[in-house]
């Protein structure tokens, strides 16, 4: 294992994060100078996004591109079929380095910049002040809640992990707009910038439900988060967006990983006696080029191992569970 891999993907925590160096002179955001970051214990994980975290583990291959990113306060381009865990591998990084839980964006076609900046509830502001539920002098920041994007940028110590999930179902736009926000770190809440001489600083909920200062109507990050995007290869995106990402493609699962995800989720044991479906399972991909995700094969086992069933009937819950991603719906 090399030295310098911060991000190990074996699922134990640790406070390797610590120990990250400096950026690079181009990409140091802090005018208050680098200060290490250190692990971040105080946010509740959800129990299904912990089990993700801890169960993941990694491809060899995936180690010098996450890591890179880190280093380079970059963001990770992730592609690959569907089902390979391109989305899981976030919460793997924040699990493992202690980074609290993933704020993640899902993207859709409609999605804009701002979207995942922050919301700013105008109707609800105008319709308090005239039914007298609040006066002119209320706060306007009771109105604006960030978003997962504007939460990740958020002035602390900490980096936090935020993933911008299938980017490339993204209007031909939301790519170069972010842009601007990954290369200055930093972004303005408009309607704050408007009173910024009058009411400087404010306290907006975040997307996590914590409450980040506000001063001047900027946000601007001291530590840039850990951006993972996804992409299921379903675009291109332009050059300008691609040479300031690091780039991986995680392949599907071969047998050694295999193995060591299914210990981590079902334990070795359950592994043991699943060996006839993980022989079923990579035969599918092998011999008929199908495209599997790997909770196709967690979910087989589950069946086949956890239930009292005939040859018959495993037989035929393998091949309703193991049908192509890329099939044709009859």
């Amino acid at each position: 294992m090399s030295n310098w891999w911060i991000y190990k993907g074996e699922g134990n925590q640790h406070q390797g994060i610590a120990t990250l160096p400096p950026p690079p002179e181009w990409r140091a955001f802090d005018p208050a100078g680098y200060r290490p970051p250190r692990p971040n214990h105080e946010l509740a994980w959800s129990s299904s996004d912990e089990v993700r975290g801890k169960s993941y583990r990694a491809d060899p291959d995936a180690l010098n591109p996450v890591n890179a990113a880190m280093y380079l306060r970059r963001p990770l381009l992730v592609t690959g079929t569907p089902g390979v865990g391109k989305s899981t591998l976030a919460y793997s990084i924040a699990w493992e380095l202690g980074l609290g839980p993933v704020l993640r964006w899902p993207i859709t076609s409609s999605s804009a910049l701002r979207d995942g900046l922050y919301r700013y509830d105008a109707i609800g502001r105008l319709q308090d002040v005239h039914l007298e539920a609040a006066t002119p002098r209320e706060p306007i920041s009771r109105y604006l809640r960030l978003g997962p994007l504007g939460t990740a940028f958020q002035p602390v110590d900490t980096p936090r992990v935020l993933l911008i999930d299938e980017i490339d179902k993204a209007s031909l736009d939301l790519p170069n707009d972010l842009l601007n926000v990954f290369e200055e770190g930093r972004y303005e809440v408009d309607e704050l910038v408007r009173i910024a001489e009058a009411e400087p600083r404010h306290l907006i909920r975040g997307a996590d439900g914590t409450d980040i200062q506000v001063t001047v109507g900027e946000v601007r990050c001291k530590q840039f988060p850990i951006v993972i995007m996804t992409s299921n290869g379903e675009r291109e995106f332009p050059p300008a967006f691609l040479r300031r990402c690091v780039r991986l493609n995680i392949d599907p699962p071969q047998e050694t990983q295999l193995k060591r995800m299914i210990d981590a989720q079902m334990g070795r044991e359950m592994r043991q006696r699943a060996g006839n479906v993980i022989s079923r399972y990579q035969e599918r991909i092998r011999e008929e080029g199908g495209v599997l995700a790997s909770d196709q094969l967690l979910n087989a086992i589950h069946l086949t191992c956890r239930m009292d069933l005939g040859p018959d009937d495993q037989v035929e819950l393998m091949e309703l569970l193991f049908q192509s991603l890329d099939a044709e719906l009859a």
